[in-house]
Parts: structure tokens; C-alpha cells; sequence
């Protein structure tokens, strides 16, 4: 253990002595789950300095947009070129998303890739 860590520990237990952490918001509650949970461990910094900054990665707006895209062709019945122009460009993003998750770590990971499309197509199905 480090000094820093060291002296880190030692304001803690003297700060948790004079009972600076009594009565805190939350107490006695479990913590809330970690929204980069599911994040290979490796990318978990870097997808919060990005989350924290307002970046979107490109993977995860093409799986909103496609996501939209569905809902409005499975809701809106639409026939003629406006469903036509609607899968056309439904493939275009879906090959695009299969040509860079081949180059790119973060929906290659197939356990994080899951969970983006589960919270993605939960997140559809909740909206009126």
C-alpha cells in the first residue's frame, strides 16, 4: 500500500470517528448499480470520461437510429417510397455498425454489445 493510500485510509477512519458519515443521504441503502457495468473492464475509464464530457460514440447512435427507424416502420404502416427510403437507409446503418465493430473495441465485446441493444430496445418498448 502506498503513502497516499495510507494517509487516504487514515482521514477516512478519522473522519468516519467523528462521525462525518452518520446520517449521510442514502445510509443503510444499497449503492446504485453502476451504469458501466457492463463495459469490459479495460474501456470503463475511458467511456466515462467520455460519457461525463456528452460524447456519444457513433455505434450507439447508429443503434438509436435504427432503433427509431423500426419503431416507425413496425407503428406508422408506411408503404411507397417513404418505407422504401426508411430500409434503405435501415441497411445502410446496419452495415456501417457491422463495419466498425469489426475495428472497434467497445460493441465488439459481445457481452457489452448485448446489454446495449437490451437497454436500447427496452428503452423503445418503454416510450408511449
Amino acid at each position: 500500500m502506498s503513502l497516499l493510500d495510507r494517509l487516504a485510509d487514515a482521514h477516512i477512519h478519522a473522519a468516519a470517528e467523528r462521525g462525518e458519515f452518520d446520517n449521510l443521504e442514502g445510509a443503510g441503502k444499497p449503492l446504485p448499480r453502476d451504469a458501466a457495468r457492463d463495459v469490459p473492464p479495460e474501456l470503463r475509464a475511458g467511456y466515462r470520461l467520455l460519457k461525463n464530457a456528452g460524447y456519444v460514440p457513433p455505434e450507439i447512435e447508429a443503434w438509436r437510429e435504427i432503433r427509431d427507424i423500426d419503431d416507425l416502420l413496425r407503428t406508422a404502416q408506411t408503404d411507397g417510397d417513404p418505407a422504401r427510403r426508411l430500409q434503405r437507409r435501415l441497411r445502410w446503418l446496419e452495415t456501417r455498425l457491422r463495419e466498425t465493430r469489426r475495428g472497434r473495441a467497445l460493441l465488439a465485446d459481445p457481452h457489452y454489445a448485448s446489454a446495449v441493444r437490451e437497454r436500447l430496445t427496452r428503452k423503445s418498448h418503454s416510450q408511449p
